[in-house]
C-alpha cells in the first residue's frame, strides 16, 4: 500500500483530469450506443469498472480503460440482434470470459506484432480525430455527442459537415468559455507555470471546468442569451432516492444462453474487437509512457476479460483500454495505476453524491480539454521524425492517419499495417541475396549467395537476376547460408539451369541447393 501511495501527490491530480475526460465519453458513448436515457448510467458503469476493476488486475502503469467508440456499432448491431439490453449483457459477459480465457492461451502475444510507424499513425489520427471532432462542441453546436470517433454520422453528416453546421449555428457563450479555457490550458502547460507547487496539485483541467461553470452562470446576469443549458451540459443520470438510484441499473438475462445462440456469436465478436483495441492501446500507451514501461499484454486479456464480465454483471457497456484516456493521464503527470483506479472512484462519486454539480460543466470546457489531448497526440514534431525516418516508416504512418479519419480506428490501421507490409515484401524481394565478383580463381566467376530464409515471395527477384546473367559467364549458385528453400525457388532455378543456362552457354555451379523433380516437364 504505502509503494501504491507514494505518487499520490501526482496521481491524484492526473486521476482527476483523467476523470474530467472521461465523463463525458462515458456518456457520450452510451447515448450513442443505447439510445435511451435510463441506459445512458451504462457508460458510467463501463468506466467505473474499468477505472477500479480493470485498473487493479491490469500491468499497466498508466493505461485507462472504459467504454470505446470503436465498440458503438457492435454494441448498437447486437442490441438489436437480440432484442434487448438485458441479452446483449449475457454477451458482453461472455466476451469477457472469452478475453480472460485467451490471456492464459498466450493471446496477448498479437500486441508484439504491431509496426511503429502505424502505432505513431494511430497516435496522431486519433489526436487530428479529436480536435475536429470537439470543434463543433468548441462552438456550442452539440448535435453531435462528445466521444464519436467514426467520419460519418448517423444523421448523414460527416466529420468536416459537422464542422460547417457548427460554423453556422455558434454560441457566443460557448466560444468564449473554450477560447478562454484554451488560453488557460496553454498557459499553464508552460514549464516556469508547472514548477510553482500549487499547479502541481490543481491540474489545468480543473481550473477550466470550474471556471466554465462560474462564466456560464454569470452569463445569466450579464448576457442571457449567452447562457448555455440543457444538451449542451453535461446530463449525467439524477436519483432522487434510493430506488430511483437502482433503477439505474441492468442485469443480464442469462435464460438467452439456452434460447438464442446469437449470443455466442456476438460474444466473440465483442471479445475479439474489444482485445484488439485493448492491444493496440497498450502499445500505443507504452510509447508514450515516458519510463517507457513494457505492458504484459496476456495479463492486460486478463485484466480486460475480468472487467467485461463485471462490467457485463453490472449492467455496463463493454470495456477496453483507450488511448484518449490513457494519454490524458500520461499528459497530466500520472506515475502509477492509482490514477486511474482514482479516476473510477471519482466517476462513482459524481453519481451518487454530486450530479447537480457535475450538470453545471459546459461541453465547450470540456471540448477546450479533449483539443488539448488531441493536440498533444499530434504535434508537428512527430510528423517531422517519422518523415525523417524515410518512406517505408512515413508512408504507413500518412496511410494510417487517412485511413483512421476517413473511416474508423480498426479499419485506418488495417490500413497502415497493409502498407507496412507492402515495404516488408518489397525489403524481402530485395535482400535475398548478395551478388559479388569473384576472380581469385584466374576467371571472373559471379557468386550468388543466397540468404538464410528463401521463400515463394523471393522466386521473382531471383528469376530476375539469374535471367539477367550475361551470356557465357561463369556463375556460382550458393545456398550454403541458407536453412530452407522454398520449393518454388528450387523449381525456378532448376528451370534456369537446365532450359536457360544452357540457350546462354552460362557455366554455372550449385552449392548446397538440392535438386529437384520439375512437375510438368
Amino acid at each position: 500500500m504505502k509503494k501504491f501511495l507514494q505518487n499520490w501527490k501526482q496521481d491524484i491530480p492526473a486521476g482527476l483530469v483523467v476523470f474530467l475526460v472521461a465523463l463525458p465519453l462515458c456518456l457520450g458513448i452510451a447515448l450513442a450506443s443505447t439510445g435511451e436515457n435510463p441506459i445512458l448510467f451504462s457508460g458510467i458503469i463501463a468506466g467505473a469498472v474499468g477505472g477500479i476493476i480493470v485498473g487493479s488486475f491490469s500491468g499497466s502503469r498508466l493505461g485507462v480503460a472504459g467504454p470505446a467508440a470503436g465498440l458503438i456499432t457492435i454494441v448498437i448491431a447486437a442490441i438489436t440482434t437480440l432484442g434487448s439490453f438485458d441479452a446483449f449483457l449475457v454477451a458482453v459477459v461472455l466476451a469477457g470470459l472469452i478475453q480472460f480465457c485467451s490471456g492464459f492461451l498466450g493471446a496477448g502475444v498479437i500486441g508484439n506484432y504491431f509496426p511503429s510507424s502505424v502505432i505513431k499513425g494511430m497516435l496522431a489520427a486519433i489526436g487530428l480525430t479529436l480536435i475536429l471532432k470537439e470543434i463543433p462542441h468548441a462552438f456550442g453546436y452539440d448535435h453531435d455527442f462528445i466521444g464519436d470517433e467514426s467520419f460519418y454520422q448517423p444523421d448523414g453528416q460527416n466529420t468536416f459537415s459537422e464542422i460547417l453546421m457548427a460554423l453556422s449555428k455558434t454560441s457566443p457563450g460557448a466560444i468564449i468559455i473554450t477560447a478562454i479555457s484554451l488560453a488557460i490550458l496553454i498557459v499553464m502547460d508552460k514549464p516556469f507555470i508547472r514548477k510553482i507547487s500549487l499547479f502541481k496539485l490543481i491540474p489545468g483541467a480543473l481550473i477550466v471546468v470550474v471556471l466554465g461553470v462560474l462564466l456560464n452562470q454569470l452569463f445569466i446576469s450579464i448576457k442571457p442569451e449567452w447562457y448555455l443549458n440543457g444538451k449542451h451540459l453535461v446530463e449525467l443520470p439524477k436519483a432522487n432516492n434510493w430506488n430511483e438510484f437502482k433503477s439505474f441499473f441492468t442485469f443480464p438475462d442469462f435464460s438467452v444462453l439456452w434460447t438464442n445462440y446469437k449470443v455466442y456469436t456476438i460474444a466473440g465478436t465483442i471479445a475479439l474487437v474489444a482485445s484488439l483495441e485493448s492491444m493496440l492501446s497498450v502499445e500505443a500507451t507504452d510509447k508514450l509512457d515516458p519510463e517507457k514501461h513494457h505492458t504484459p499484454t496476456n495479463r492486460e486479456l486478463k485484466a480486460q476479460g475480468i472487467g467485461n464480465m463485471a462490467s457485463g454483471l453490472l449492467g455496463g457497456l463493454p470495456v477496453t483500454q483507450v488511448i484518449v484516456r490513457s494519454s490524458a493521464n500520461i499528459n497530466a503527470g500520472g506515475k502509477s495505476k492509482m490514477s486511474t483506479i482514482f479516476h473510477g472512484i471519482l466517476l462513482v462519486v459524481s453519481v451518487i453524491f454530486l450530479p447537480q454539480v457535475i450538470n453545471l460543466i459546459p461541453l465547450s470546457a470540456l471540448a477546450a480539454i479533449l483539443i488539448m489531448v488531441g493536440y498533444k497526440l499530434a504535434k508537428v514534431n512527430l510528423f517531422k521524425q517519422m518523415y525523417q525516418l524515410g518512406f517505408d516508416q512515413f508512408l504507413p504512418f500518412i496511410a494510417t492517419i487517412i485511413g483512421v479519419l476517413f473511416t474508423d480506428l480498426l479499419k485506418g490501421i488495417g490500413i497502415g499495417i497493409a502498407f507496412s507490409i507492402f515495404f516488408i515484401l518489397k525489403r524481402n524481394y530485395k535482400n535475398n541475396y548478395s551478388k559479388i565478383i569473384d576472380d581469385s580463381e584466374g576467371e571472373k566467376t559471379i557468386k550468388i549467395i543466397l540468404s538464410e530464409e528463401v521463400t515463394f515471395l523471393n522466386k521473382g527477384s531471383i528469376r530476375e537476376i539469374l535471367n539477367d546473367l550475361p551470356n557465357e559467364s561463369s556463375v556460382i549458385l550458393d545456398g550454403s547460408n541458407c536453412k530452407e528453400i522454398d520449393y518454388d525457388v528450387l523449381e525456378s532455378i532448376q528451370d534456369f539451369k537446365n532450359y536457360v543456362a544452357r540457350e546462354k552457354n552460362i557455366r554455372l555451379r550449385t552449392i548446397n541447393i538440392p535438386g529437384v523433380q520439375v512437375i510438368g516437364h
